[in-house]
């Protein structure tokens, strides 16, 4: 399947802090719902943030290690467990659509926005598809460490690599969640680049999880293919373009659109959408309420 039809614009990786990334998000989002084109972009984080579930408890944070070491800590709209987003190690992706031109269905939905990822590792030569059997929790606080489910978790092993050793083992490689704010869906998520597992960790307080153990559960891109950053971002961008556009629709030079699909490839943010986008960060994903307070709980 490909995008649904209609305007779209791509916005190239930008890097920005994780409280203005989330804002970016859920404006481009209402944006799609107030009939504007719908967006695919890819960003950084910058500089590396922690982001929590939506109902995380703040108390699984190591504060004062973030503090030391200069990682933002933010709360995504989207559930699940916390996420370290190294400013190295981390490529990440949304997809802003309206609600009525995507499947209702939950997980019909959330399948349908994975298709490019899918399509990023394989432009990679990586081998990574849904995980075919649940996989016990390790560590409910951590995204990454959490059940294994076939129906959504994304999962990377060794496709003929000769510098594996013959390593067949199949570990989490990317995170994926999406929520629905006014009449649009927002899908956004994390294709890990390098692991980064002591810092991953050290977000949370005191983890009963080893270095070692964390680096059994994740992979990261550069474990499975010669490459480096650049190229999976490049390759992540060319999957949305061609989900979105058609096939062929990526190739360098090429400009050509599906039927009923009119996708700009230099997409931007409007003045407006950045002043709203400001104005979230201070109201909401870098106010101390929202990100120290669970949702639903108050602060005493």
């Amino acid at each position: 399947m490909t995008a649904p039809a209609g305007d779209w614009r791509l916005i190239r990786e930008e890097s920005r802090p994780g409280p203005m990334q989330m804002a970016l998000d859920e404006v481009a989002a209402e944006t799609a719902a107030a009939g504007g084109p719908a967006t695919v972009r890819t960003y950084r984080w910058d500089p590396s943030c922690l982001t929590l579930g939506y109902r995380q408890a703040p108390e699984t944070v190591d504060w004062a290690f973030c503090e030391r070491e200069g990682i933002d800590v933010t709360r995504r709209q989207t559930g699940g467990g916390g996420i370290y987003h190294d400013a190295r190690g981390d490529v990440a992706y949304s997809i802003a659509v309206p609600a009525a031109d995507v499947p209702g269905e939950l997980l019909d939905c959330y399948h349908l926005l994975c298709e490019p990822v899918l399509d990023a590792f394989d432009r990679l030569g990586i081998d990574a598809d849904y995980v075919e059997e649940s996989m016990p929790e390790i560590y409910h606080p951590a995204c990454y460490l959490r059940e294994l489910h076939p129906a959504h978790d994304v999962v990377a092993g060794d496709a003929g690599n000769e510098d594996s050793g013959g390593d067949d083992r199949r570990r989490k490689i990317a995170g994926n969640a999406q929520y629905r704010k006014r009449e649009a869906v927002i899908q956004h998520g994390s294709l890990t680049f390098s692991v980064e597992a002591e810092r991953h960790l050290g977000t949370f307080a005191d983890p009963p999880v080893t270095p070692a153990e964390f680096g059994d559960r994740v992979v990261g891109m550069d474990e499975l293919a010669d490459i480096d950053r650049e190229d999976a971002v490049a390759a992540v961008e060319g999957a949305l373009v061609a989900w979105v556009a058609g096939e062929g629709g990526d190739r360098a030079g090429v400009a050509l659109d599906r039927e009923g699909v009119d996708l700009d490839r230099d997409g931007s943010w409007t003045d407006a959408e950045l002043r709203r986008a400001e104005e979230l960060v201070e109201t909401k994903y870098r106010d101390e309420e929202w990100v120290r307070t669970r949702p639903g709980r108050d602060s005493s």
